[in-house]
């Protein structure tokens, strides 16, 4: 795939030779920091020693006092209470959090998650009527809800009362809830409008803590099932944010509960974890029981305290994750066939796969890879209950909530937000969906959203790459979205001791003027990647032709010793 690479702006020259002179770092850094919003001593203090006093009060959250004041009737009535959500990582995070603080010193409390495959994503019907039905009287709905008008009326009419806690964006009307807690509502003042929908169950906790006179900092326990939640769900990595990372990501690495710890075992992860460790590795364990099974086992894994209950239950967890990534492949490939057989394959704007047989747990994890290969606005369809229901991933920038919004009059339901989104319509709309889908791409797509952008934080010659500079780059993570990894633009190097590994990575020195890289290179996936034989990469760097590379700067661990690597993510040859 053909990569855009897009310089960050160069700031002013007074303006980085002053923060560089504050903070004494060197321009480079005094540019990126001004590009993620750091522009004084003291923004610099907080972005490179987040304070968790710098929380904001959980009590600006629009609704926030009228749903701390039922959980308390709650209490004082002695009611029972159930926490619900989704089957995702978040929602099962965002459970495992607030049915664990509450439990801690109320015993009426359960929890609930839906069947993805009987009942669907969000509030549902079965899921009323079963609290109806075993006199719960609350439910505290977390990362679902916001648009669940007419389930949470007939709680209301069957005497359960709804508190929502959701982070995806309102519809026209709110859900006559006691109390719904959405940053995104237009008439909400919260200072911070990315939270996790476990971020929100957080800040409800936080304000019971706080009504209550609790010691808020035993809440800090469960920040490392906020992050988790937070690396997952791909939120923005800044603001509180950026924070909550911070301290769940010591959490993780110092004092994981059982179940994060049995699933760190069970991923081998042997060095410090990162927020690419949790979205590759532990989050993908955690979603696979939701997928394919009942996500129930994630969150009893997740509140379990006992390590041994935890490791089996860790075991099971991870043994549907391996059933999970035979069906992802299986399905990836019939999807690309499908794609490739498309006539005019290069003037489709979007995609739109339908399969009455594919698994619907695994359809999201094939709308990102069909993504990886085309990228294209991509939706994955399957049928289930005698519908088709579907996924939605988008590109960089695009905003696919709203496009498919445009098709509305052609669905039952939709949900989600600008790059990720869930949809139910007839099956025999699929043909007329797939159309209007694509014509409300053509008409909103730009240029700039044909191809994945690789945007470069700035030019390095190959003398900066040492340990002191790398030593700062660490400071600035935790890095995701809103802060991300630093990349690097290295021009006009040839290749030296290029090696191939496992038959499809590369590694290799760079020789600029002489100078010889000590990082080395690791090229993951280049080996090969053009269809001429005579000029795949490997030939073209062991021809000594002159390039330009992009790279990230990790730090190697080999034998107790530690080396700078350049993790290259794009090359271009002269």
């Amino acid at each position: 795939m053909e990569y855009v690479w897009k310089q960050k702006p160069k700031t002013s020259s007074k303006a980085i030779e002053t923060l560089a002179r504050e903070i004494n770092v060197n321009p480079t850094l005094a540019n990126m920091l001004i590009n993620r919003g750091v522009e004084s001593f003291e923004q610099a203090k907080e972005y490179f020693r987040p304070s968790l006093s710098q929380l904001h009060d959980p009590f600006l959250m629009k609704d926030m006092d009228l749903a701390i004041a039922r959980i308390e009737k709650a209490i004082q009535n002695k009611e029972k209470i159930l926490v619900y959500g989704d089957y995702d990582v978040d929602g099962t995070t965002a459970v495992a959090l607030v049915y664990s603080f509450l439990t801690g010193f109320y015993p009426h409390v359960e929890f609930y998650i839906p069947d993805r495959y009987k009942e669907g994503y969000g509030i549902s019907e079965r899921g009323v009527r079963h609290a109806a039905e075993n006199d719960f009287k609350l439910i505290i709905a977390l990362d679902c809800g916001i648009k669940a008008i007419e389930k949470v009326q007939l709680a209301k009419e069957m005497g359960v009362d709804f508190i929502i806690c959701d982070h995806h964006t309102p519809g026209e009307f709110l859900p006559e809830a006691v109390a719904v807690l959405d940053a995104k509502r237009d008439d909400c003042k919260y200072p911070y409008k990315e939270l996790s929908g476990c971020g929100v169950g957080f800040k409800l906790i936080q304000a019971l803590a706080k009504k209550r006179g609790m010691d808020e900092s035993g809440l800090y326990a469960y920040l490392d099932l906020l992050v988790v939640s937070i690396a997952a769900d791909i939120v923005p990595i800044n603001g509180e944010n950026r924070i909550l990372s911070f301290y769940g990501l010591d959490r993780i690495n110092n004092t994981p509960r059982a179940g994060l710890k049995a699933l760190i075992l069970r991923s081998q992860i042997e060095k410090e974890i990162g927020i690419s460790d949790i979205v590759f590795k532990i989050g993908p364990r955690i979603n696979a029981s939701g997928r394919l099974e009942h996500a129930k086992a994630s969150v009893e894994l997740l509140i379990a305290t006992d390590l041994e209950d935890a490791i089996e239950r860790a075991k099971l967890v991870d043994e549907v994750n391996l059933t999970r990534r035979n069906f992802d492949e299986n399905i990836t490939k019939e999807a690309f066939e499908m794609i490739a057989a498309r006539e005019n394959l290069e003037e489709w704007n979007s995609t739109v796969l339908f399969k009455e047989d594919w698994h619907k747990g695994v359809i999201g994890i094939v709308a990102s890879r069909c993504i990886e290969k085309y990228y294209r606005p991509t939706i994955i369809l399957t049928e289930s209950n005698s519908k088709a229901t579907g996924s939605a991933r988008s590109v960089v920038d695009f905003d696919i909530y709203e496009a498919i919004a445009e098709c509305a009059d052609l669905l039952d339901q939709f949900g989600g937000h600008k790059y990720a989104a869930g949809l139910t319509l007839p099956v025999e709309n699929v043909p007329a969906f797939q159309l209007k889908f694509e014509a409300v791409v053509k008409s909103r797509i730009e240029e700039i959203h044909r191809k994945p952008v690789i945007e470069v934080d700035d030019e390095l010659l190959l003398d900066q790459i040492n340990y002191k500079f790398y030593s700062i780059l660490k400071q600035m993570a935790p890095f995701g979205p809103g802060n991300t990894e630093p990349v690097f633009r290295i021009s006009n190097v040839f290749a030296e001791d290029v090696t191939i590994l496992k038959d499809k990575h590369l590694r290799f020195k760079i020789n600029q003027d002489g100078q010889v890289t000590t990082p080395i290179c690791l090229g993951f996936g280049m080996a090969d990647r053009t269809k001429d034989p005579d000029l795949t990469t490997v030939n073209m760097l062991r021809g000594k032709m002159r390039f330009d590379i992009v790279a990230e700067m990790r730090e190697n661990f080999f034998r107790d010793k530690s080396s700078l690597q350049l993790y290259v993510k794009d090359i271009k040859f002269d």
